[in-house]
């Protein structure tokens, strides 16, 4: 693994991407009535759009309703899918097309375009640059990982230590999970795995359990700028989002040690579930700030299990378009090299499957 994902990261793989022109080639004996046998799935809809008329808002309804019940299907929640439909269906009205390559290729690139729209964040994350601009301020770059039990947090903080290690990244992990038995020794096994990969590239530092979580990730941050430390990644315990008292103990940690970054982890396969969770994670780290100041919420996302979830993968959507923040890290895999990043084509060619 090592030497095989330095620099950024790569885009989620798009080997499985469609060609929907060649997939839906016209077919001499195709008719509305009876498509083509190379027309395959929900995409075959819009063979009735086909003809020598101009396409009018009522011809263009019922297959956009398809249209959406399948988006829909595929995790992407209804506001998003809404827009995406609204998005294609401007650019079939009023056209008249006569091929179903062409419905195709207008189709593709409508969503594509209104996807780049919904999946662009309000800001941008670019954790190697800034972590370049902590150096440069003598101080380490400080990243706090928070969410929901059992979606992955210590695997997928571990994949990105090795990635910061790959990026010649010294990396402190802060145990700050002193609730969850187990959680310590977790992240012990993998320091020594990490170790084992780029020689003495990770720390660990703990205080065993039940301790206050804000001093631990304190402690930490302190030894990190005396170590000249580059990265600190702070580990906390998984909770749901209606729970008071781990929600504020989060929310005093964020507020206490003002990290770079604060990364809300999800998991893909439970689909719009990890979107209403994240909503109200933000909500509950706004409501347990301090009155008087602006409340400090999620800043990104880091989506994992995305390798279980086949064409489904409407959730990463949703919790863009919903939050506005950037899915930052996307784990797609079992081993410390299964990191990529969010890529829009390969969400497009996903959603037309």
């Amino acid at each position: 693994m090592v030497g095989t994902i330095g620099g950024e990261l790569a885009g989620i793989d798009e080997n499985d991407a469609i060609d929907i022109e060649e997939d839906f080639d016209d077919d001499e004996e195709a008719t509305p009535e009876k498509p083509s046998q190379k027309s395959k799935g929900w995409f075959s809809a819009f063979k009735s759009l086909v003809g020598n008329k101009q396409l009018t808002a009522h011809d263009i309804e019922p297959v956009m309703e398809k249209m959406k019940e399948t988006l829909t299907s595929k995790n992407v929640a209804s506001e998003p899918a809404e827009k995406i439909c609204e998005s294609v269906g401007a650019k079939l009205e009023g056209k008249v097309i006569s091929s179903f390559s062409r419905i195709a290729t207008i189709v593709t690139e409508a969503m594509r375009e209104s996807l780049v729209q919904l999946l662009t964040p309000k800001r941008r994350v670019d954790i190697l640059r800034d972590i370049k601009q902590a150096k440069s301020e003598k101080r380490p770059y400080v990243v706090v990982f928070c969410g929901v039990n059992g979606v992955g947090k210590s695997t997928n903080l571990a994949k990105i230590t090795f990635w910061l290690n790959e990026n010649n990244n010294r990396v402190l992990i802060a145990a700050g999970d002193t609730f969850r038995a187990g959680a310590v020794e977790q992240l012990r096994t993998h320091t020594r795995h990490l170790n084992a990969l780029h020689s003495n590239s990770v720390q660990l530092y703990e205080q065993g359990y039940g301790k206050d979580p804000a001093s631990l990730a304190a402690a930490a941050i302190e030894i990190a700028r005396e170590r000249e430390i580059d990265v600190v990644l702070v580990d906390t315990a998984g909770r749901m989002q209606d729970n008071e008292p781990l929600m504020r103990a989060l929310s005093k940690l964020i507020r206490t040690n003002n990290p770079d970054l604060v990364l809300f982890v999800g998991e893909a396969l439970v689909g719009n579930e990890a979107v209403d969770q994240l909503v109200k994670f933000n909500q509950a780290l706004a409501d347990h700030s301090d009155r008087d100041a602006i409340p400090r919420l999620i800043d990104g996302i880091v989506l994992t299990k995305f390798d279980t979830i086949d064409d489904k993968v409407g959730a990463a959507v949703s919790m863009t378009y919903i939050t506005g923040q950037p899915i930052v890290f996307v784990g797609t895999g079992q081993t410390y090299a299964d990191l990529k990043s969010l890529n829009v084509n390969a969400v497009v060619n996903s959603l037309l499957k």
